[in-house]
């Protein structure tokens, strides 16, 4: 028997029926974007922990393997937990909190060329935007990167490639229901006994549909990064994510920060960790952005 056979004969009784059919819908989409972020997130960290039997950080120094942590695009396997702690939020001027998962899996090559994935998986707890409604905490929208890459690690070193925005939100306020692409680039200066290592990291982002909740949105960053590493695995950062989101008012698109902080190498057992923490404030900001952010940064490195 089909759908359209089974209607109830009542309206009423047919307009709860196509309600119940449409929260139905709703939440097996959420359960199954849900499970599907849960399997590749369970993916990339087993992929990571495997990769951990090749390591061989004794070859290298504490400098060494901090520079190969400041490679955003490093052709070594590295496991960020990235954690941002946003500074008087919205228009109650409260704490927003985003960890951004963030695995970076070379994935083959040919020739003079690899293949790089880098994967931003967000957990955010929201503030409520009324006063009386509480947090909400879960997945926001995964952005997929894909880079080409030559081979060569040394000098100035650069990939062209492309993002993909994925609506893996588990809540309708962590996100957006339309997909997104864009293209990518990242420039990256690394030179075997200079202690500098200069990057910049672009993208802009194109939702494909405006159809879904959320409407259609085109967004953009622009993040030069510089480090100055010392002998022991200690260095200085800045990383400064300027955004921008080209559907605002003019004096509403951009965010523009100042700052940087420190960090260092160290080790558990044989394993290298890069520990980073780091604040920057919004010297440019739409209103209801955050003025001060607070980063804190834990990147477990597998190199080969």
């Amino acid at each position: 028997m089909s759908y359209l056979q089974c209607k109830p004969s009542c309206p009423h009784s047919f307009a709860r029926f196509e309600t119940s059919v449409g929260r139905f819908e709703t939440s097996l989409r959420a359960v199954l974007w849900r499970n599907a972020a849960r399997l590749l997130l369970g993916l990339m960290l087993g992929y990571a922990a495997a990769a951990a039997t090749t390591v061989r950080a004794a070859e290298l120094s504490n400098e060494e393997l901090a520079k190969q942590s400041q490679n955003p695009l490093s052709p070594n396997i590295s496991l960020p937990f990235q954690n941002n702690i946003d500074f008087n939020t919205g228009s109650r001027n409260e704490t927003k909190n985003v960890l951004n998962i963030q695995p970076i899996i070379p994935a083959g090559g040919y020739g003079d060329w690899k293949i790089i994935t880098r994967t931003v998986l967000p957990v955010i707890t929201q503030p409520g935007e009324l006063p009386g409604q509480g947090s909400k905490t879960g997945l926001g929208d995964t952005l997929f990167n894909v880079f080409l890459s030559p081979a060569h690690q040394e000098g100035l070193i650069w990939r062209l490639g492309a993002v993909t925005q994925l609506p893996t939100h588990t809540d309708r306020s962590l996100g957006n229901d339309n997909w997104g692409l864009g293209p990518a680039f990242v420039a990256i200066h690394l030179e075997k006994g200079d202690p500098w290592v200069a990057c910049g990291i672009s993208n802009n982002i194109w939702s494909v549909s405006a159809d879904k909740r959320g409407g259609s949105y085109n967004t953009g960053l622009i993040q030069p990064i510089i480090n100055y590493n010392f002998p022991n695995g200690t260095y200085l950062t800045s990383s400064l994510m300027n955004t921008v989101n080209w559907k605002a008012e003019s004096d509403q698109r951009w965010t523009v920060p100042i700052g940087g902080g420190v960090g260092h190498i160290f080790h558990i057992g044989k394993q290298p960790v890069n520990t980073q923490i780091s604040a920057y404030y919004n010297v440019i900001r739409p209103d209801e952005a955050p003025n001060w952010q607070l980063r804190i940064q834990v990147q477990f490195l597998f190199p080969e």
